[in-house]
């Protein structure tokens, strides 16, 4: 049995679709991605999930159970971190463990095991107001206390979101951690450089899952041949390059840009000779595709 079960879900906003038809399997002890930009519909998946939100269409089951008829007996077998930091500011780091281990009648003690990876870099800010917490320590005071239960699925709606670059790492690091211990984590995310961190990932935009794999999966789906072309100021060339016969796609990324071809038998001679008919001094290399080549090319394709 799938620890979570989407089949068909929908949701709507007055005239906006935030979900269509969505459907997707998590499967027990799985790190499982849901990438996509702002507005995709992640936290409307997320919060109908987590048993906050009601759905319009489909249904959603966690570990076998209805979550909207069974609500009440999924809340204790679920931890939920919204994307929001919503713990009581005015309390400290130790009396919103405390309370949070109430609510759900256990104790920091009796679980200390499943979250002192995450709580011993709060200890020494025990008695601090939980508001005046740096953001990524905000960020992992939200994660003990939805821990503080031992759920058998944590549901992570944009932990990373608004925190430094270390703080990322030590969140995810720590969410490995977590997942060794046997608990199923459905985590969702902006960034998809992040993708790698799953062992699958599902792309949603514009509420529809654009497709489900592994990161590895996906770079390798994508069906063109791709080139990483670095020149000054090569942003100003780009609807040039896109009007070459030779050229599929292409599109900014970072200081690069990205050549996609169908031609087999292109290569980066002949595609730096290509650009150096059109006056552009450029090199050329060949590369692998990554997660992103593949949402910028489902993106075209719809």
């Amino acid at each position: 049995m799938p620890a979570i079960q989407v089949t068909n879900l929908s949701k709507s906003y007055g005239e906006v679709k935030a979900l269509s038809d969505v459907c997707l399997s998590v499967e027990t002890g799985e790190m499982y991605g849901l990438i996509g930009p702002d507005g995709a519909g992640k936290t409307t998946l997320i919060r109908i999930i987590a048993t906050l939100l009601l759905p319009d269409g489909g249904n959603a089951r966690v570990l076998g159970l209805d979550t909207v008829s069974q609500y009440k007996e999924l809340r204790g077998e679920i931890g939920y971190m919204p994307a929001v930091f919503s713990l009581y500011s005015d309390l400290t780091v130790q009396e919103n463990l405390n309370f949070f281990a109430g609510i759900f009648g256990t104790t920091v003690k009796e679980n200390y095991d499943l979250i002192k990876g995450v709580y011993h870099m709060l200890e020494p800010f025990k008695d601090r107001p939980a508001g005046k917490l740096s953001g990524g320590m905000k960020q992992k005071l939200a994660l003990s206390c939805a821990l503080i239960h031992r759920p058998k699925v944590l549901i992570l709606d944009e932990p990373t979101t608004g925190v430094d670059a270390v703080s990322r790492m030590e969140l995810w690091n720590l969410l490995h951690e977590i997942k060794n211990q046997g608990i199923t984590i459905f985590v969702s995310t902006a960034y998809m450089d992040e993708a790698k961190q799953c062992d699958r990932v599902a792309l949603i935009q514009k509420g529809t899952i654009l497709g489900v794999n592994t990161p590895e999966g996906f770079a390798h789906m994508f069906p063109y041949k791709l080139f990483a072309v670095y020149a000054s100021d090569i942003w100003k060339h780009l609807d040039a390059i896109r009007r070459l016969n030779a050229c599929e796609t292409a599109y900014m990324f970072g200081h690069s840009l990205h050549f996609a071809t169908k031609s087999s038998n292109e290569n980066a001679d002949s595609l730096g000779q290509i650009l150096k008919s059109i006056g552009i001094d450029a090199m050329v290399k060949e590369i692998d595709a990554g997660i992103e080549d593949y949402f910028i090319y489902q993106l075209s394709e719809k």
